[in-house]
């Protein structure tokens, strides 16, 4: 998939752990970690807004394109 998710790298350069960003965003776990792994398929901008107020960052920190090499 070209959209890779840094959530991962954001939140060790915040320090924040997933539990902490959990609980600040208000979303489970089980989400906030397929969205941290890049399983997920989708995310709302409501969500995305919420992640990025936490770890006091903008959209292009979490998320980047990069090109199919096939």
């Amino acid at each position: 998939m070209p959209i890779i998710v840094n959530l991962d790298v954001m939140m060790a350069k915040r320090k924040m752990s997933l539990n902490e960003l959990s609980e600040k965003v208000d979303i489970t776990l089980s989400n906030l970690s397929i969205l941290k792994t890049g399983k997920a398929k989708a995310i709302r901008f409501s969500t995305l807004e919420a992640v990025c107020q936490a770890l006091d960052c903008q959209p292009g920190d979490i998320l980047e394109f990069r090109e199919c090499l096939e």
